[in-house]
């Protein structure tokens, strides 16, 4: 019989579900009863009926009372009960207040109860009433040994409903953020799957089924992390974690303590051990965005861990292993940056194992009017509570726009529209800058970038005072490129430098982090601006270069102290003599 109990208590993990099942197995060794579970409600200061059955009696009664109150002295001689871990009837009476507390009060006839109890803490009792016959010694050791299995059960309904509960409020955060995000699943189809992106789609099915590290080459904001969370949500990972790591955004410094954690005490302020992004992601994808923004000795580290999933926290001994595929993604040219040295040939190998090449927006302008509607509705519904959609001649003026900022720009571009249009209607016109009756766009254009092969300084008719220094002044040029002038006169008078007393940030009056990103945005290379050290050993290095002085092949070139201005100063000049030319 017992052996039988605790096979159904394995089957069944709901309380009511088990105690039906317990009690065909009790027919042929107890009278007929009633067969009671009451759990201790802690929170609540009660004990409440959670399951009953009748032994060899269907239709016997069920008490009413579902619920007795037990309160300060009340509970303390409860527990006082439960540790003594046997059985109460009326062989072995138990004190009147215990009895009236674990029985329900409307319950007549003979009885026993016995403690479900977890350790010392008391989960709930066990209660087994007759109405016409009486109980005797056998049947309160058949009771004792039912504690035991039924106490089990009891945890295990426990942990049911607890991880119901979880489940619930995991659900309704889930919701939650999907509202705030305005998407209805975290996996929303992708705009222009069948149209522009349908070659991208099509290759993202290849591999996704695989473990084969991914590189997803595209310009910034043309959507690289909507197609990694593609192949991440296509493969056998998806019910693993997807952690994204800027590792342009992460200091020099910090570069090994990011992607691999540290132990505690293993530098300053180490106070505690943590997770680096590659133990987060074990058992998942991790999704490694411009990756060309590594340096060098942190592509080492991350060659190893491509190598043989295996590395070790920052001041840890032991070597740690993980599973976890590799998406990484970049604006750059990878293949370009190896023959330059800035990137380490074999790490090159190792995630361009399948590379997958992301159109920017100006390829694919079938994909616009359908991007710009996605995005209307969702700024409708967040400005005003209701859906906007393009016109035809928003459409137009959309398909005529160059995008340099792809994707993310058109979704500023909507938002901004809705924006002007109250969140009612969509003023595209508006925000793109267009004059009824032009064909011009009033938002500037961002400047072509340099080519890298260009040699600095740069020789420019424009300002023949100054030889080698582009103007900065005009009205006509573009605000980044005004930027991008001024920037580059800097970096040619400090010889490349950013950092220091003579470097280009302190030049500009801003902070080198901050600097360094305005040039990934605007596409500046600080190492154009290094000249190699002369064959002589005694020529100067650009350690040795005055400030204000840059050495090119043919020797020093002393130029103007050019760049010696605020940064934020030129932008606003910039802006305030368009504004007058205009």
């Amino acid at each position: 019989m017992l052996l039988d109990i605790w096979r159904e208590v394995g089957r069944h993990l709901q309380i009511q579900n088990c105690v039906d099942e317990v009690v065909l197995r009790l027919r042929d060794h107890l009278p007929p009863a009633l067969l009671i579970v009451r759990r201790l409600d802690s929170d609540r200061a009660c004990l409440e009926t959670v399951a009953d059955a009748s032994i060899g009696q269907p239709g016997i009664r069920s008490p009413a009372q579902r619920r007795t109150e037990c309160l300060g002295r009340d509970l303390l001689d409860v527990n006082a009960w439960v540790r003594t871990r046997r059985v109460s009837s009326r062989r072995a009476p138990a004190p009147d207040r215990i009895v009236d507390l674990i029985r329900p009060r409307d319950l007549g006839g003979d009885w026993i109860a016995g403690p479900l109890a977890t350790g010392h803490t008391l989960t709930g009792v066990l209660v087994l009433a007759a109405a016409g016959e009486r109980f005797n010694a056998r049947h309160d050791a058949i009771v004792q040994q039912l504690l035991e299995p039924i106490a089990t059960a009891m945890v295990n309904d426990a942990r049911l409903h607890d991880l119901a509960r979880r489940g619930e409020a995991l659900e309704a955060d889930k919701r939650a953020l999907l509202s705030r995000l305005e998407r209805q699943d975290v996996t929303d189809a992708i705009v222009g799957a069948d149209a522009g992106l349908r070659s991208v789609m099509q290759r993202v099915e290849q591999v996704a089924s695989t473990d084969a590290p991914v590189l997803i080459i595209g310009e910034t904001g043309a959507g690289k992390e909507v197609v990694a969370r593609a192949v991440h949500a296509r493969s056998r990972r998806a019910a693993g974690p997807m952690v994204r790591v800027n590792c342009g955004a992460i200091p020099a410094g910090l570069v090994d303590s990011e992607l691999f954690g540290h132990e505690r005490g293993s530098f300053t302020g180490a106070m505690a051990t943590r997770l680096g992004w590659f133990e987060r992601a074990d058992g998942g994808t991790l999704f490694l965005d411009e990756i060309g923004e590594l340096p060098l000795d942190a592509q080492v580290r991350l060659l190893r861990i491509l190598q043989d999933g295996t590395f070790e926290r920052v001041g840890g001994q032991k070597p740690l292993t993980v599973d976890v595929r590799i998406v990484a993604a970049t604006h750059r040219d990878l293949e370009r940056m190896v023959g330059e040295g800035r990137f380490r040939e074999d790490l090159w190998y190792r995630i361009g194992v399948f590379p997958i090449r992301l159109p920017p927006l100006r390829e694919r302008p079938e994909d616009i009017p359908t991007l710009a509607a996605h995005f209307a509705h969702r700024a409708g519904v967040r400005l005003a509570g209701a859906p906007l959609a393009p016109s035809s001649a928003d459409v137009a003026a959309l398909l005529s726009y160059p995008w340099p900022g792809n994707v993310r720009e058109l979704a500023s571009v909507i938002e901004r529209a809705a924006i002007l249009g109250d969140g009612h209607r969509l003023e595209v016109a508006a925000s793109l800058g267009v004059r009824p009756g032009t064909r011009g766009h009033g938002l500037p254009r961002v400047a072509p970038r340099a080519a890298e092969s260009d040699v600095l300084p740069r020789i420019s008719s424009e300002n023949a005072d100054s030889p080698g220094i582009p103007p900065t002044s005009s009205p006509d040029r573009s605000l980044d490129a005004a930027a991008i002038s001024h920037i580059e006169r800097a970096l040619a008078t400090t010889g490349g430098r950013i950092e220091g007393p003579h470097g280009a940030a302190a030049r500009l009056q801003v902070n080198p982090h901050t600097l360094r990103a305005r040039m990934r945005k605007l596409g500046v290379e600080w190492s154009r601006f290094r000249e190699p050290r002369a064959q002589d050993p005694q020529a100067p290095g650009p350690a040795q270069q005055r400030p204000g002085q840059v050495m090119p092949a043919g020797g020093p070139i002393e130029y103007p102290r050019a760049g010696d201005g605020d940064l934020e100063s030129v932008v606003r000049n910039h802006i305030e003599a368009a504004l007058r030319a205009t």
